[in-house]
């Protein structure tokens, strides 16, 4: 394990364990109130994991934090996938811009600016397949969302399909990124 990160775990660790003794002392759980199953088979309270009926404002504090940097831990694989993965490998050759500095971008050429490395996009098939599921999926969600809305339940998956349906979408527009966008580095001179 490289110390960078170890010393990012060991701050995280320092921050969130006193903030989750803190919220593990915090209101009591409340009673559960549930549907009467002799009038109907719904069960709205049923979800894929068990969770708390209430809680009190600083366990949701340390929700929100450990969401957060779970969210920041995403983020940052979804940028190294999108840099490493499909790009060519540091020193790999490239055409240092030339076949693009005359006509095709001429934006990005001018006297201040140019192109120093440019990779075409792979097209590779893999990314086809990583589109075409992610499009599957995010229309499959949609269908499921709209049926949960539509139903009696109304509320029951509701969360997890919209949460699945923006995931597709925003995967998919990664997957454009990675296998379809080409690599462009442009050096430019600023006047301070």
């Amino acid at each position: 394990m490289e110390r960078n990160t170890l010393v990012i775990g060991l701050l995280l660790a320092a921050v969130l364990v006193p903030m989750w003794y803190v919220a593990a002392h915090g209101e009591p759980p409340a009673e559960e109130i549930a549907i009467d199953e002799s009038v109907t088979e719904h069960r709205p309270l049923e979800g894929v994991v068990d969770t708390p009926n209430k809680l009190s404002p600083s366990q949701v504090g340390v929700i929100v934090w450990v969401a957060l940097f779970g969210l920041l831990a995403l983020l940052a694989a979804v940028h190294q996938f999108m840099n490493r993965a499909v790009r060519p490998p540091e020193g790999a050759v490239t055409d240092g811009g030339t076949n693009r500095e005359s006509g095709s971008l001429p934006w990005l050429s001018t006297d201040q600016r140019w192109v120093v490395e440019y990779h075409d996009a792979s097209e590779a098939i893999e990314g086809l397949v990583a589109m075409g599921g992610l499009t599957v999926l995010s229309i499959v969600f949609a269908a499921l969302l709209t049926g949960e809305y539509l139903t009696l339940a109304r509320t029951q998956y509701f969360g997890l399909y919209a949460a699945g349906m923006f995931l597709s979408l925003a995967l998919s527009t990664v997957a454009y990124y990675a296998w379809f966008m080409p690599h462009v580095e442009v050096a430019e001179i600023r006047g301070h």
